[in-house]
């Protein structure tokens, strides 16, 4: 047991919290009266649905076991947590089964602010004193604190300066709670941070958050050269964000895109959005169109590389690739006791890789991972302007 039983901390102090701005929509509204009309006079409703099915059917694949996404960025002020906060909340919003957001930068990171938490109480390294192999799912959500959509955060300090994350908590944390959780978002340290190098090399997907300057893609592209100096297998499951901190970019996105993309990373662009700039609760239903969107191919690149590393996706592939294709079998039928870790959704459309079932456990005698009940998710909608789950 830790030495003292926390208690609740307010994230911010009363005066600052009571005085807190009106919250801005991501689009003025010159722009949204646009794209209104566009819609009734030139747009393509059913292109539209068909890409945000395509990034719903990429999010929702099922795992085997679950997929854990490190974010950082090569210097501070990037955006790291607020693209860790937009990956938690748009796995919470597509996906049935459990989605954990874990703070890795206490003295540093703002994800419990972007995610709505008012007041921390446990944070990381006292979850990782009293950690037992027994506990289930409904122990481990009365040390956590819940965010809009379904999912859960754990915070990585209550707001002391200086406060750090044990390298050894980290890993009892990620190893232990990984069987509860079929995604788990991570929001490092700035490298070269012992934690952000650590996870970046032993989760399965990895996301980099660079400023869209020529300078910062000149030093995530040495990032990119360093994981990549480390295993071959590593780059094609990384993901560079660019993001924008004004309308007007200051590099040209399609050569910094090559230029980041040698080795196999996939370089995608958050675009500037007036709701994330003033900081704070990220509300999704203020999201710009654009934003919203550009949310969903992030997340579901970051969810088909990640898924990509499976290693019983990777064996049933080969054993496909093998066989001729005249004597290929039928696609396995989805199992009848539900023992498979994870719901499975309905298969991806073309554009896509279809998503395999996953194996069915050597070990029936086990208890079946906690699942959250399925909810209908209309396409249309990426992740916002309903009522949190």
């Amino acid at each position: 047991m830790p030495a003292r039983t926390p208690v609740s901390v307010p994230l911010l102090p009363p005066e600052l919290a009571d005085g807190q701005p009106r919250p801005r929509r991501g689009d003025p509204l010159p722009r949204r009266a646009g794209r209104a009309l566009r819609r009734v006079f030139a747009s393509s409703p059913a292109a539209e649905s068909a890409a945000l099915t395509r990034a719903a059917s990429a999010i929702q694949q099922p795992v085997s076991s679950g997929r854990q996404i490190a974010v950082s960025s090569i210097r501070g002020g990037a955006g790291k947590s607020t693209v860790a906060a937009l990956l938690a909340l748009t796995f919470a919003h597509y996906r049935p089964d459990p989605v954990l957001a874990v703070e890795a930068d206490p003295a540093l990171g703002t994800l419990p602010h972007r995610l709505g938490a008012r007041e921390v109480r446990w944070s990381g390294s006292d979850l990782a004193q009293i950690l037992d192999p027994s506990m289930l799912i409904t122990d481990l959500t009365g040390y956590l604190l819940p965010f809009a959509g379904g999912g859960w955060l754990l915070p990585g300090s209550q707001g002391a300066i200086g406060t750090r994350l044990d390298i050894d908590a980290y890993r009892v944390l990620m190893t232990s709670l990984r069987r509860h959780f079929a995604a788990t978002v991570v929001d490092c340290e700035t490298l070269p941070a012992e934690v952000a190098r650590t996870a970046l090399v032993t989760t399965q997907a990895r996301v980099l958050v660079t400023p869209a300057t020529p300078e910062g893609v000149a030093a995530t592209r040495s990032v990119l050269d360093w994981i990549g100096g480390l295993h071959p297998g590593l780059l094609p499951t990384a993901v560079v964000v660019l993001t924008h901190s004004s309308p007007d970019s200051g590099v040209d996105v399609r050569k910094a895109a090559a230029h980041l993309g040698a080795g196999g990373a996939a370089v995608l662009p958050l675009p500037y959005d007036r709701h994330l700039a003033a900081g704070g609760a990220i509300r999704t239903e203020l999201l710009g169109a654009r934003t919203r969107e550009a949310a969903a191919r992030i997340a579901a690149e970051v969810m088909h590389r990640a898924v990509s590393r499976d290693p019983s996706r990777r064996q049933q592939q080969q054993q496909q690739h093998q066989q001729p294709q005249q004597h290929r079998p039928a696609p396995p039928q989805p199992p009848t006791q539900g023992t498979a870790p994870y719901a499975a959704p309905t298969p991806a459309p073309q554009g896509y890789p279809q998503p395999q079932q996953p194996p069915v456990s050597p070990h029936p005698q086990m208890p079946p991972h906690p699942q959250a009940p399925p909810r209908p998710t209309d396409p249309r909608t990426p992740y916002g302007g309903g009522t949190p789950h």
